[in-house]
């Protein structure tokens, strides 16, 4: 019998394939090993703390042989991972990306100094939506459903915690993330100056259509 991909929790053993992931969809949702040729970086910056630092809350969807091809990675309590980013993740990764001394001239520039400004996850406006959350899928595994599962789980998780509310960031240009977190019930929550992103939001509770 063929394999069936599944839901699964993140295990140390994936954390490649998430990476992988990371750099295959973290360019408006497209490869984005071009304009950031360190395969390293965007998964250190996007993926690889939350695996780290709340490795409960992260999922990934198993193709059935038990490699990740998708993955729901996020944290409950965004001030606190904030926080714990900042003590125990950059000290970690400080040897590869050291902290910049001077503006950023490159897109991985940019990114590196992204990575040692945690702080800017903490909006006021987000305040009563404290957890976050990033999903990716590789682009054979979307549009089948498997990102509503991935979802489900964990707004679940989430709930399961007393959680109330979830937020996430996405880059405005991509509209077809856009219209998948319309579906699943995200709404718009008006953030001053949000630069390239649109922030959006709901309730834990598993009620996605």
């Amino acid at each position: 019998m063929r394999p069936q991909p599944s839901i699964r929790s993140y295990r140390p053993a994936d954390r490649a394939a998430v990476a992988d992931i990371c750099v295959r969809t973290a360019l408006d949702g497209g490869d984005s090993r071009e304009r950031y040729p360190d395969e390293e970086l965007m998964p250190s910056v996007f993926a690889a703390p939350y695996c780290h630092l709340e490795p409960e809350l992260a999922f990934v969807l198993d193709d059935g042989s038990g490699r990740a091809v998708g993955y729901v990675i996020g944290t409950a309590d965004t001030q606190r991972f904030v926080r714990t980013f900042r003590t125990k993740w950059i000290p970690r990764i400080a040897g590869r990306y050291p902290e910049p001394t001077a503006e950023p001239r490159t897109p991985s520039e940019e990114m590196i100094a992204l990575l040692y400004t945690p702080e800017r996850m903490v909006l006021p406006d987000l305040a009563a939506y404290p957890a976050h959350l990033h999903i990716d899928l590789l682009p054979d595994w979307q549009r089948r459903g498997f990102g509503r599962g991935l979802m489900r789980t964990f707004l679940a998780a989430l709930h399961d915690r007393g959680v109330p509310a979830v937020h996430l960031g996405m880059v405005t240009a991509n509209v077809a993330a856009r219209a998948f977190y319309d579906r699943l019930g995200f709404h718009e929550i008006p953030v001053p100056d949000p630069g390239p992103l649109t922030y959006l939001g709901r309730p834990t509770t598993v009620d996605t259509p």
